[in-house]
């Protein structure tokens, strides 16, 4: 599926009164998603246990 493809799903998901905010807002967090899933194909993660040691500051 290409990146329109997905935005267009994203924005036909959305109910007949969503905003043009809403509609930004979605598309802002699916981008973030994407490069999140990229960056761990790439093996940029971060392993949950330290993901959770930065969060709870242990």
């Amino acid at each position: 599926m290409t990146d329109k493809q997905r935005a267009l799903e994203a924005l036909q998901a959305l109910p007949d009164d969503a905003s043009v905010e809403d509609a930004i807002e979605r598309l802002c967090f699916l981008a973030k998603v994407q490069q999140g899933l990229q960056e761990l194909d790439e093996g940029r993660g971060v392993p949950h246990d330290d993901a959770k040691r930065r969060i709870l500051g242990g």
